[in-house]
């Protein structure tokens, strides 16, 4: 089982549509997987819209996929608004692009993610704090391990402040183009590479991706 809930299509920054970036993933053996392109309050609209068009025909292959958004460089003091728009506008999964130490997110991010139950998963969050972590904990906002290069090199940190606090960890490769798809195996390599044990490693591939698929009514 495969499960990815962090991947970007041409609707922003990725190199393939939706549905060819769903048909690749269902031939890699994915069972559920998440559109998330790049989205603020300019493109919520086009981007859930236009993912909800492609989420449907791919369902013709048995794959599951959520029509969703990764709130990106959105200023902090707003991010939960855009949030809460993005759920009316029928955004069936959010993520928040987190403080990664390679880009220049608004410090504040991550906390205001952890903090807000709208938010499902908190991308690559960086030298995230236990305070921030603990409020993701308490919250159910899911912490990420990236296989994506360059956001990865936290990944220690992410699973070690995780572990402290009890918060939910997720592993995604944030796919920009064919070659970041990742199968079962190499995933699995990815959260053993974080520092997480066997049995916390398939939570997070497994266990962790379906209770939050389930709890988001698909």
């Amino acid at each position: 089982m495969r499960i990815d809930l962090h991947m970007h299509t041409l609707m922003s920054d990725g190199e393939l549509l939706p549905i060819e970036l769903a048909r690749r993933a269902f031939v890699k053996g994915h069972e559920a997987i998440a559109f998330t392109d790049h989205a603020s309050l300019s493109n919520l609209e086009r981007v859930i819209n236009e993912g909800r068009k492609d989420a449907e025909l791919a369902s013709e292959w048995g794959l599951k996929v959520l029509a969703g958004v990764e709130l990106t460089h959105v200023p902090a003091s707003r991010l939960s608004y855009v949030a809460e728009r993005a759920r009316q506008l029928g955004a069936e999964i959010i993520v928040v692009h987190g403080e990664t130490i390679v880009e220049p997110v608004e410090p504040g991010t991550n906390y205001v993610s952890a903090c807000d139950p709208n938010i499902d998963i908190l991308a690559h969050p960086g030298l995230i704090d236990e305070r921030t972590a603990q409020a993701a904990a308490d919250n159910g906002v899911h912490l990420e391990i990236t296989s994506k290069m360059a956001h990865c090199r936290t990944n220690g940190h992410v699973a070690l402040m995780a572990r402290k606090v009890g918060a939910r960890l997720i592993v995604n490769t944030d796919t920009h183009s064919p070659n970041d798809l990742m199968d079962e195996n190499m995933a699995l390599k990815v959260a053993l590479g974080a520092g997480l044990s066997t049995i916390s490693a398939k939570q997070a591939l497994e266990r962790n991706p379906l209770e939050l698929i389930k709890r988001l009514g698909r």
